[in-house]
């Protein structure tokens, strides 16, 4: 089974976009795109993993597991739209019944690794650690995003789980001079 978690050092930096790049690197390939929660979109409005689909290619399965209307964090989300929260258990069996028919399996999370799927603390984190799955953390170019990177290869290293390696999720057309340096950086504050 070759399931590979993408998360991020937070909201709105590209995890999407990072995602279809992967998947469209994998094309000749069958590939699912699981989106555990999405957030802030009504039904029918097309999702992340429908963007991915649409960026990458035929050869991708868009699969979202649950939607909540308001742009929060799953567990928040969740609560407020008075709708069941997303369990690892159920991220990690939907991830390993898609990886019986297709060759790779991308989790696509919300927001960064630690935010809360469910009011009992269960997050992103826990969903991969059951899957054995390696994360692949996307994080913005610009200042601050060491700092948040070494966080969250801290809080995967923790947990036993395996940083992939990172990818900035967007480059400006005129990268500063944080952004720059950060692109040499980063891999030292990840350690991957």
């Amino acid at each position: 089974m070759t399931v590979l978690v993408v998360s991020g050092t937070g909201t709105e930096i590209g995890k999407t976009v990072v995602t279809a790049a992967v998947a469209a690197a994998a094309r000749g390939r069958r590939v699912a795109v699981l989106k555990p929660a999405q957030t802030g979109l009504a039904p029918g409005e097309p999702g992340d993993a429908a963007e991915v689909a649409r960026l990458a290619g035929a050869h991708v399965t868009p699969v979202e597991l649950a939607r909540f209307p308001e742009p929060l964090a799953p567990a928040t989300a969740a609560r407020r739209a008075g709708l069941d929260p997303v369990r690892p258990y159920e991220v990690a069996e939907a991830a390993q019944k898609l990886a019986t028919e297709h060759d790779l399996v991308l989790v696509e999370g919300a927001g960064g690794l630690l935010v809360r799927f469910d009011d009992e603390g269960a997050t992103l984190a826990d969903a991969a650690r059951l899957l054995a799955a390696p994360v692949l953390v996307v994080a913005p170019a610009g200042l601050g995003t060491l700092n948040a990177t070494a966080l969250t290869a801290e809080a995967l290293r923790t947990r036993g789980l395996e940083c992939r390696g990172v990818v900035v999720g967007s480059l400006p057309d005129r990268p500063d001079l944080a952004s720059r340096c950060n692109i040499e950086d980063l891999p030292v504050a990840a350690g991957a």
